[in-house]
């Protein structure tokens, strides 16, 4: 039965192929030619059959969909309802200065403290009850619950009964670290911990104040600065991607003074720089869907148009960099359906000329994904998913290093801090090379040669070098194009600063949360 069983099947695929030959022969001249003639078909020159292989494939090539016509449909770029960064983000919250006196009343009240002064605290303590009376007593038990010794980071909180009649119903200590080593790194996570404290305490009003407040007029204009970033960094909750958002009560956030100080103008410049790097934080945080080449664009765009009378801005599309001879930068962009975009938005003070002042060019990476190219990133610690911004382990695995596109919202935030600010004896150049790189048959392959602007060529042994590669043209274009005659790159471009730094942590002495390096 078994055999007989093969035999059929074997018979069936036969008369399969035979049925499938006579329709063939029937309808196809091809099939019917080879079917009915035995004659020879005439021999083709090798140079003859390669000319007709480019002409097919010249012809497969313009038959493809435009590029563009394939962009993803679900995980649509530029998701609605998802804006990729908000020029002022801060809302309605307000930072002021007020003089401290024994009247000073908000909903939160959050002081400095530190190493010595917390050691030294009471459950009488003078300064706490020149605030109000007994507050001196809770700030003394919650540091003595929590162990707070006014260790930078550190801090402690505690609700203020109601019946002690109190303007506060929340006080707290925020450590600042010895004495002689507070700086405005210190300051600014007094003025954050401060305001997140209070947000979270469904607070509306906050002052933060110095524990000892013995600052000459003139000295405290720059803490008082600090402080009022980190507040309003402190204030800001981006809820984008957050389904059930949490509603934000706290509104008016003030800073005791001494007597006589006016930090009117370093409030002013605090809100400028806080927005640039509230900025530069959404930009990092939203995924490659939502801030593409496109939307990178768009925000420089948004930027300009609010400070019109000192900002301009130029997107230079995929045909203007050809023009330029880009090759380094398009090389990198080339396997992606979304567009190439190269920013460059320039600040000029008002009523002066760029050929009259200093001209300065802050250049950021600008990938807004990685996939790594052909050298893909692949395995274990990869992180793939992170590539919005190149994140990757280093020696140590609870550091990471930002890369890819964080560059491009450092140097948009800082163009939008420069706007408002202003600076008169400058024109500055914000430059942004900005591309995907991906995998495709248009792309680059390893071992490919590209020329940059400049007439340099390039071998490429690694795709996932790409940030150097679109930093290339973007360089060659802030010195001839824009004339700048100093350069800031901000791209961390994390394998060289390894190679260069070594492997490191927060608790390196070279490091800086805020700043980065100080090397």
């Amino acid at each position: 039965m078994r055999c007989a069983r093969s035999a059929l099947r074997s018979t069936a695929r036969v008369l399969s192929f035979a049925s499938f030959s006579a329709s063939a022969s029937a309808t196809s001249p091809i099939m019917a030619s080879a079917a009915t003639t035995t004659a020879r078909a005439p021999v083709t020159s090798p140079a003859t059959t390669l000319a007709k292989r480019a002409s097919r494939r010249s012809a497969a090539l313009a038959a493809r969909a435009p590029r563009g016509a394939l962009t993803r449909s679900f995980a649509a770029s530029n998701a609605p309802g998802y804006a990729p960064g908000d020029v002022h983000p801060f809302g309605d919250v307000v930072v002021t200065a007020s003089q401290k006196t024994a009247e000073l009343a908000a909903d939160a009240l959050v002081l400095s403290m530190c190493e010595a002064d917390a050691a030294a605290l009471t459950a009488s303590d003078d300064v706490f009850e020149s605030y109000g009376k007994g507050l001196a007593a809770i700030v003394h038990d919650v540091a003595t619950a929590e162990e707070f010794k006014g260790k930078a980071g550190s801090s402690a909180f505690a609700r203020v009964p109601a019946a002690m009649g109190l303007p506060f119903k929340l006080v707290g200590v925020v450590g600042v670290g010895k004495a002689g080593e507070i700086g405005a790194d210190a300051w600014t996570a007094l003025g954050a911990a401060a305001a997140a404290a209070a947000n979270k305490a469904k607070c509306e009003s906050l002052v933060v104040a110095k524990y000892w407040m013995g600052d000459a007029p003139e000295e405290f204009e720059t803490k008082a600065r600090a402080i009022a970033v980190g507040a309003y960094l402190g204030a800001f909750d981006d809820q984008r991607f957050k389904s059930e958002k949490q509603a934000k009560t706290l509104r008016l956030i003030s800073v005791a003074t001494p007597a006589g100080a006016d930090v009117s103008g370093a409030l002013t410049r605090a809100k400028a720089t806080a927005a640039g790097v509230a900025l530069t934080k959404q930009l990092v945080a939203a995924p490659p869907n939502v801030v593409t080449p496109t939307a990178l664009a768009d925000v420089a765009r948004a930027i300009a148009a609010e400070f019109k009378d000192t900002m301009s801005v130029k997107i230079l599309e995929k045909k203007d960099c050809e023009k330029l001879g880009m090759g380094s930068f398009l090389g990198v962009s080339e396997a992606s359906d979304e567009p190439p975009k190269f920013i460059h938005l320039t600040y000029t003070p008002k009523g002066k000329k760029a050929k009259d002042l200093t001209n300065v060019a802050v250049v950021g990476k600008g990938l807004t994904f990685d996939s790594g190219g052909y050298n893909i990133k692949a395995g274990a610690g990869s992180m793939i998913e992170m590539m919005k911004f190149d994140v990757r382990p280093l020696a140590r695995p609870r550091v990471v290093a930002v890369a890819v596109m964080g560059g491009a919202g450092a140097t948009l935030g800082a163009a939008r801090v420069v706007a408002e600010t202003a600076p008169p004896d400058v024109a500055a150049h914000f430059i942004v090379a900005s591309c995907e790189n991906m995998i495709g048959s248009r792309g680059l392959r390893p071992g490919d040669i590209l020329t940059a602007s400049n007439g340099k060529t390039i071998e490429v042994n690694n795709t996932d070098a790409e940030g150097r590669l679109t930093l290339a043209d973007a360089l060659v274009y802030a010195e001839k194009t824009a004339g700048a005659t100093k350069i800031v790159d901000v791209a961390t471009l994390t394998g060289a600063i390894i190679v260069g730094l070594g492997a490191f942590d927060r608790q390196d002495t070279r490091f800086s949360p805020t700043r980065g390096f100080n090397i």
